[in-house]
Formats: structure tokens, C-alpha cells, sequence
């Protein structure tokens, strides 16, 4: 499983020009399964987002969690971080979790992860069109493995 972590300021998801989510402060999540992934993986990587600290602090360090800042999550279903550029120009992903059992993952994801924050999101495999504010920029990969 990976997560690509993006601190946000603001940002949305829509489908057919449709918002289905928005957040101000927050993290913006691209998530991804592949075929070795379980429930484990899934627990791991939450309670990494949740106590990632990549807010700045009183003096400016990134030294607070999502939990410390009150933020919010926008998540969204990324099969292409399973990319294998490998050979060739056109990328592979065979690598990554097919339909039905990346569904399942990603809605354990987001169930688990809104337990303990806000968790707003993408709907999967839809043509999504995500607008983020990366704030700093900061931007983090997170892997189960």
C-alpha cells in the first residue's frame, strides 16, 4: 500500500463537475493498493497519516500532526502509484490492486482513518478532477512495505 501525503490549505475533488469533497487545512491523500495488501497495511499507514507531523509548530518547525491542527483528510484512489515505467514509455500497472478488492481496501481506509479525523473523498475509479493547494510545498510517500 502507499500513500502520497500532501499538506494542504485547501482542495477539492469532482466528478462530472460535480464537488463530492472539499477541505481547508489539511492533507490531501492518493491512495493506493497492490496484491499483498490487508487489513494490517492498512492499519499501519493510518496510524502513520494521522500522527505524521508536517505542521509547523510555534517556531516554524513541522513538528504537529493532523490531530494537533484540527485538520481535515481528502482522500482519492490512485492506482497509478503502482506505475512500473520500467520498460518502454507506457506504464504498466500491473502492479496495482484490480476493482472489487481495491474498493474494499480503500473503504477500510477511509472508515478507519475517519475514526480519528474528518475524512473527506474521491469516488473510485471515476474520472476525478483534483484541485490542491500544496502547502510549502510538502510532499511525502508513505509505503506499508
Amino acid at each position: 500500500m502507499k500513500v502520497l501525503v500532501q499538506r494542504s490549505l485547501e482542495s477539492s475533488v469532482s466528478v462530472n463537475n460535480n464537488i463530492v469533497g472539499n477541505i481547508d487545512k489539511g492533507l490531501v491523500l492518493l491512495v493506493g493498493f497492490t496484491h499483498t495488501d490487508t487489513s494490517e497495511d492498512i492499519d499501519y499507514l493510518v496510524k502513520k497519516v494521522v500522527n505524521l507531523r508536517v505542521f509547523d509548530d510555534e517556531n516554524g518547525v513541522m513538528n504537529k500532526s493532523i490531530l494537533d491542527v484540527g485538520g481535515s483528510v481528502l482522500s482519492i484512489s490512485q492506482f497509478t502509484l503502482y506505475a512500473d515505467t520500467k520498460k518502454g514509455n507506457r506504464p504498466s500497472y500491473i502492479n496495482a490492486m484490480g476493482g472489487e478488492n481495491a474498493t474494499k481496501l480503500y473503504d477500510e481506509f477511509n472508515e478507519k482513518l475517519s475514526e480519528v479525523v474528518k475524512v473527506e473523498k474521491g469516488v473510485f475509479g471515476a474520472d476525478m478532477k483534483v484541485s490542491i493547494t500544496n502547502d510549502g510545498p510538502v510532499t511525502i510517500i508513505l509505503e506499508s512495505r
